[in-house]
């Protein structure tokens, strides 16, 4: 058996980094993606490696003659790569293809090893490998039968976005019988080329025998093992995410603060949401509408303030919405004079937003980090602060103070003059029933109250990027509606707003649900004999380690192991204990953290 690999392209859309060097010798951490490839190729004891070079050819060829390879290598000359498309590389390569039994690749892939060993463990002689279409992923997909049979080669012109459940990506990496290409494509290919020339691409030869009764190619679906085709330096960037040491995967990941849709395996329980809302009503509602929604302008801040005072039942001067509540957070925070208070651990985004530290800390003095209005009071009672910030529930331990208390926390403030700052973000998910601050008559008494809330996080929708800050203090709300742009969220966010109040039936019996979800994976998680969990009225719950591993180990090993992410606590809690954060996700989400906590 031989490999071929096609690398005479120029890579035009990796710009700068392809200006002296071809694609694949772009690296991943550290490595080019040829050195890899060849290096797993080293393995299978091949016969051969044919190598179709154009662009940067002789330095291409000079480096792989670095390299040491064992494995004998043959180069194939694509003089006109530029005037080309890679059915003609191909085609120049067709004499080696008509000799021996040959794996096929595109040089700009990167794959972990196992996805060789499925292809050659396979008894089967021809194959395309294939994976489970992700919006990632460009170029050819296919439709295949219950038997693996291809039934359909589908470029991108012809691509049906209602057809995507149905939809395979082909992984660019093939095994061709010898028979098979003597038979069936290297004719087809030669017939290819005569008739519709040299810029197309050699897949579309493939979509041709599909039409045939007896062609003999077959899928081979790749069950989840790890691949990524570089395009761009997008591409590059998530690749190096994905191939790289367990350590530094999980830093990577993190340091990327969400977007992990372009990770579809991957199970997210790290950043906070509603599992249970939206429904799927309401997103097929914003779906049949997005055509206008990203054709048209949003409205302007006030608009918006409008549609947030009507779904919160307060006054349009009493609110502000935010493209998430980070915009005003951070308004809030560079905008506030004197020294803040803040409970620790907290959120870090208020902290973080402060112009110098002028802060009082209040670190509660007991193992589960819980504290109530009273322990506040006693504290800050003769402090010099300006402003005392309060999460409620907290984040990331899940502590929770009663409504009535944090009207009393209102009132002291009052008394002293002092802003009071409530992020209730999490206060839906809390067992007491009304425990929201958002009320026109309380935001009237208690003008010195300012109450944030994250819509993501309530509502389940991160990615529309909203949030509201309330106050009595019409002044405040002037001050911050001047401090962020006119047109600060996008229509899908103005659209939300506008429909929200349709479905806050499904929204009350999404969080009854989600409290019966949470009550279960307490309850599951207080099993494992090493893992102490802390008292929560959140969508999360912080745990205490007292095993063999590290928080930074845990989380480690759950992503390399079972590609599963959380929150490892260790630069918010320094010291000896451990803790880590865990948000709560559907219940059969769950039992795969579980089961996967339980293996540890």
């Amino acid at each position: 058996m031989q490999a071929l690999i096609l690398a005479a392209g120029m890579g035009k859309r990796l710009k700068d980094l392809t200006s002296d060097k071809t694609k694949c010798m772009v690296r991943v951490n550290g490595v080019t993606l040829i050195e890899r490839m060849l290096g797993q190729l080293e393995k299978l004891d091949l016969e051969r490696i044919v190598i179709v070079v154009g662009y940067k050819g002789e330095y291409l060829k000079s480096f792989i003659d670095s390299l040491g390879i064992r494995t004998p290598i043959v180069f194939v000359n694509n003089d006109i790569y530029d005037r080309t498309n890679n059915i003609y590389s191909l085609a120049l390569a067709k004499e080696y293809l008509l000799e021996k039994d040959t794996l096929l690749f595109e040089s700009d892939l990167i794959f972990e090893d196992d996805v060789l060993r499925l292809l050659l463990e396979d008894p089967r002689d021809t194959l395309a490998l294939v994976d489970k279409y992700e919006s990632w992923m460009n170029g050819t997909v296919v439709k295949l039968s219950d038997a693996d049979e291809i039934t359909a080669f589908i470029p991108g012109n012809k691509f049906v976005f209602e057809d995507i459940p149905q939809y395979y990506k082909t992984v660019n990496i093939y095994k061709f019988s010898k028979k098979f290409s003597q038979n069936q494509y290297v004719p087809f290919l030669e017939s290819y080329l005569k008739a519709l020339g040299n810029n197309e691409y050699y897949e579309q030869v493939l979509r041709v025998l599909t039409l045939l009764d007896n062609s003999w190619i077959r899928a081979k679906r790749i069950e989840g093992k790890k691949w990524y085709e570089i395009d761009d330096i997008q591409d590059l960037d998530i690749a190096a995410s994905i191939f790289t040491e367990s350590n530094d995967r999980l830093d990577k990941l993190q340091s990327r603060y969400g977007g992990y849709w372009r990770y579809p395996k991957l199970l997210d329980f790290c950043y906070l949401v509603n599992p249970y809302f939206p429904p799927r009503r309401m997103l097929s509602e914003i779906k049949a509408n997005a055509d206008k929604l990203i054709m048209n302008y949003p409205s302007g801040a006030r608009v918006n303030a409008l549609l947030a005072a009507k779904n919160f039942s307060v006054r349009e001067e009493q609110i502000v919405v935010g493209n998430g509540a980070a915009e005003l957070i951070k308004s809030i925070m560079e905008n506030q004079a004197g020294n803040i208070g803040f409970i620790r651990p907290t959120f870090e985004e208020y902290p973080n937003r402060r112009r110098d530290s002028s802060d009082v800390v209040f670190e509660p003095a007991n193992d589960d980090f819980s504290y109530n209005a009273e322990d506040l009071i006693s504290y800050f009672g003769n402090k010099d602060i300006t402003m005392l910030v309060l999460i409620n529930p907290d984040n990331p331990t899940g502590n929770y103070i009663e409504k009535k208390e944090i009207l009393r926390l209102a009132a002291w403030c009052q008394e002293k003059d002092i802003k009071f700052l409530l992020d209730e973000s999490f206060v839906d998910f809390a067992v007491e029933k009304d425990s929201s601050l958002i009320q026109e008559n309380i935001l009237s008494q208690y003008d010195n109250l300012l109450v944030v809330k994250s819509i993501s996080k309530s509502y389940g929708v991160p990615g529309l990027r909203l949030g509201v800050l309330a106050s009595g203090d019409t002044k405040l709300i002037r001050q911050v509606k001047s401090d962020i742009s006119i047109w600060n969220i996008n229509s899908f966010a103005e659209f939300y707003m506008q429909i929200e109040e349709k479905y806050k039936k499904d929204y009350s019996e999404a969080l009854e649900l989600f409290k019966d979800t949470r009550n279960l994976f307490i309850q599951e998680l207080e099993k494992i004999s090493w893992i102490r969990v802390i008292p929560s009225q959140a969508n999360y719950v912080m745990c205490e380690l007292s095993g063999r591993y590290t928080a930074k180990e845990i989380a480690t090993k759950l992503l390399s192991e079972y590609n599963i992410l959380i929150k490892d606590l260790s630069e918010k809690l320094k010291g000896d204990r451990q803790f880590i954060r865990i948000a709560i996700r559907t219940r059969e989400e769950n039992a795969q953290l579980i089961k996967a906590l339980g293996s540890l």
